[in-house]
């Protein structure tokens, strides 16, 4: 397309940005009870317009070209200012909030999702919170299904993380560096313990997450992930994993980060390794957050610091 004419209007960023969301030009008509031909039409006359293709047409839906990733934030951007103008100067309410995350099982992505959700501002809002395998949220956070992503990276796994994010057009953002800890219920002997090693952990049920048909050393959410244990347990979710540390005395390799409020019967103790977990977020390298993002990824260092961990950027 090399033709470029003016005038992108509000209505076509809108529907744009419906279309990124569902996937389907058809679905986004849908929700938003417009004609489906009238909203193809609007696409394809946004993209005469950029001059550019921003959408990727197939059988299976939508997904957008890099430059339609990009625009895509920008767009975002506009409609929020847009409607911030006409809360602030039209006495319009708070628009409708929306925001997606996809995390690996953090007590303390949660627990920023909670704080964020309590403080938002306006009577309608749209959130996800995806606690999911390490490669569901790459692809999550690549197709836009969640604006961004919680996951760890260490010297094992950094290499691989950071090739998976390039392909994908994302990148990685450090939060924090955690020393690692075990969680483990409260009533577990080891509990008291100042500092565990791995010859404590010996005779323990090893309690790790499930990472489906992904199942590399690579992608495992827990460091340590090579070596070998005589028991081992994989999990899909948080609550199991919890229920098992109580059951069986199990234990998982985590940053020792854990609320009291949520999860009351854990405890985290340190683990001697000579190892560190960062962690961070990821998201779209060429797309700026939208403000709603933000506020989450403040509530995230926000609850960080809370436990005296020294945040990075």
């Amino acid at each position: 397309m090399t033709r470029r004419s003016s005038g992108i209007t509000l209505q076509q960023l809108h529907y744009f940005i419906e279309v990124a969301a569902e996937g389907s030009i058809t679905a986004a008509a849908d929700m938003l009870y417009v004609a489906q031909p009238t909203m193809s039409v609007a696409m394809k006359d946004l993209e005469t317009r950029v001059g550019r293709a921003l959408l990727v047409r197939s059988a299976r839906g939508i997904t957008l070209t890099t430059d339609g990733a990009e625009f895509l934030g920008y767009a975002r951007q506009v409609v929020e200012q847009v409607a911030l103008l006409e809360q602030r100067y039209l006495g319009r309410p708070p628009s409708r909030r929306l925001l997606g995350v996809s995390t690996q099982h953090y007590s303390f992505a949660v627990d920023a999702f909670v704080r964020m959700v309590k403080g938002t501002e306006g009577a309608e809002y749209e959130f996800s919170l995806r606690e999911t395998r390490t490669w569901d949220i790459i692809e999550d956070v690549r197709t836009l299904r969640s604006e961004l992503g919680i996951l760890y990276r260490n010297d094992f796994n950094r290499n691989v993380i950071d090739k998976l994010l390039r392909d994908s057009g994302l990148a990685f953002r450090p939060l924090f560096v955690a020393e690692p800890h075990i969680f483990i219920s409260r009533k577990n002997p080891l509990a008291s313990r100042g500092r565990v090693t791995l010859a404590d952990l010996a005779d323990l049920p090893r309690l790790t997450f499930d990472q489906g048909a992904n199942n590399s050393f690579y992608l495992a959410e827990e460091i340590l992930s090579t070596l070998s244990s005589k028991r081992e347990i994989r999990v899909s979710d948080r609550a199991t994993i919890f229920n098992l540390m109580i059951g069986l005395d199990g234990y998982t390799i985590s940053t020792g980060i854990i609320s009291d409020d949520l999860d009351p019967e854990i405890v985290s103790v340190p683990l001697d390794v000579d190892e560190r977990i960062e962690i961070g977020w990821i998201g779209h390298s060429a797309i700026p957050l939208t403000e709603q993002a933000q506020r989450y990824l403040a509530e995230v260092r926000a609850v960080v610091a809370g436990f005296g961990v020294a945040l990075l950027g």
